[in-house]
């Protein structure tokens, strides 16, 4: 795997949620032999052995139960142990959601609007509205739960010496939301160990839900950026697109105005764009990101 992604044109890796732990002595001996390098983790990593399949969100700092808010928590010291291992300087974090709707049934309900062309409609701002208020009723004790995790995490981030980056997710129940970011982020704004990590696939399809607007949300979170997750959406919802394909998210405005070469800035990717595509679409993001400030 390593070496695949270093032909393709890539020195670093993320360490994602789906690493299983059979993987991860491998990827240290990689490290170790200099074939890779980490430039961050993505909780939780290793996957957590009793969950089938990529389940980041299977044990969440919000939830209503201790017993899992305590297991999000040790799985992710366990995270924060593995990218020291790694040699890693940042790890992404989801902070958990709002329990509005079983399955995410309200974001799910504005994208299939979207897809049957409501956008703008008086019904659809009506549905909109609807989810708005109930989220901002919700919220408060769900943001706490997070904000007190994130306060011990960034305890063991210091002692590790590394960067927790809170991710800005994709749908309009989970924690943080962006009413919610800048004044989280404030309130770490001395901590240099908890910053925002950006999602170009995630912000774009809250845009392209009238749920935000992606630059003014990017301007107003500046101050704290670390870095991001690149990819593509096809509309409404189609994300981890290579860059460039026919996406919704104009990286050629968005990446000069808020992102330096310093920053990490990580491709996910869907398994189902091709090698072909990944390389065209590196030769022009390389283009763009060479005329990018270097801090």
């Amino acid at each position: 795997m390593c070496d695949e992604i270093r032909e393709l044109g890539f020195e670093y890796i993320e360490a994602s949620h789906g690493l299983p732990l059979s993987k991860l002595p491998g990827l240290i001996t990689a490290v170790e032999e200099k074939r890779i390098r980490v430039a961050g983790v993505h909780n939780f990593c290793p996957a957590p052995i009793d969950i089938q399949g990529d389940a980041p969100d299977a044990f969440r700092f919000t939830s209503h139960r201790s017993e899992v808010r305590e297991r999000a928590m040790r799985l992710s010291l366990e995270t924060l142990q593995a990218a020291a291992r790694l040699e890693a300087k940042y790890v992404v974090l989801h902070m958990g959601e709002v329990e509005l709707f079983q399955g995410h049934e309200a974001t799910r309900t504005l994208q299939r609007m979207a897809r049957h062309g409501y956008v703008g409609t008086a019904e659809y701002a009506k549905v909109k509205g609807e989810v708005v208020r109930r989220r901002m009723k919700l919220a408060p004790i769900y943001l706490n739960r997070a904000k007190e995790a994130l306060y011990q995490l960034a305890e063991k981030a210091k002692e590790y010496n590394l960067v927790l980056g809170v991710e800005g997710r994709s749908h309009f129940e989970q924690v943080p939301g962006e009413c919610e970011f800048p004044d989280l982020m404030a309130e770490f704004a001395d901590n240099p160990h908890v910053r925002y990590w950006h999602d170009f696939g995630h912000i774009q399809r809250k845009h392209n839900l009238l749920l935000l607007n992606h630059d003014q949300y990017l301007a107003g979170l500046k101050p704290y950026l670390y870095g991001a997750h690149v990819n593509d959406v096809q509309w409404p919802q189609r994300d981890h697109r290579a860059p460039f394909f026919g996406g919704d998210v104009d990286f050629d405005r968005l990446l000069p105005k808020y992102f330096t070469q310093s920053m990490p800035l990580t491709w996910e990717l869907s398994k189902s764009v091709t090698k072909e595509q990944i390389l065209q679409a590196k030769a022009r993001w390389d283009a763009l990101h060479a005329t990018l400030p270097e801090a």
